[in-house]
C-alpha cells in the first residue's frame, strides 16, 4: 500500500531515540524526524548514554548506529529488544556488518535519503510487509 509512505500520520506523535556519535548525521535524522511530526529522544552520541536512555525515557521507536564512538551498539539492542522496542540499525556497511542475531531487524544505509528513513521506521513498527 503506497499511500501509507507518504502520509505521515504513521509516524506521527512517535518518541524516536537517535543514537548516533557524528553530528552532521544526528542534526539530519532531528530534522527528519521533526519533518514526520515525531518527537526525538537524545540524540546519545555515547553507548552509556543511550542506554540510560533506553532506561528512563518513554521511547516507541529507535534509530541506532552499528558503531557510536568506537564501541558495538548490540548492548543498546539488546536492551530495546527486550522491551520490546521497535529499531533500525543504521550503517554505512549495510546489513553484512550486522550480527546474526539481529539480521531480521531493518538496515538504513548511509547515506540515506528522507524517503528510506520512513520506510524503514514503518517496517520497524510493523506497518509495511
Amino acid at each position: 500500500m503506497t499511500d501509507s509512505v507518504t502520509s505521515d500520520g504513521d509516524l506521527n506523535g512517535l518518541r524516536i531515540l537517535v543514537v548516533e556519535d557524528e553530528a552532521a548525521i544526528s542534526l539530519l535524522l532531528e530534522d527528519m524526524l521533526l519533518d514526520f511530526g515525531c518527537e526525538v529522544v537524545g540524540p546519545a552520541a555515547r553507548l552509556s548514554a543511550a542506554l540510560d536512555a533506553v532506561a528512563r525515557e518513554q521511547v516507541d521507536l529507535a534509530i541506532l548506529d552499528v558503531n557510536v564512538a568506537g564501541e558495538p551498539i548490540y548492548p543498546v539492542a539488546e536492551a530495546l529488544a527486550q522491551r520490546s522496542i521497535p529499531f533500525v540499525f543504521s550503517t554505512g556497511y549495510g546489513s553484512a556488518g550486522i550480527r546474526d542475531a539481529f539480521r531480521d531487524r531493518p538496515v538504513l544505509q548511509k547515506p540515506f535519503a528522507q524517503h528510506d528513513l520512513k520506510q524503514k521506521l514503518l517496517v520497524a513498527r510493523g506497518k509495511m510487509a
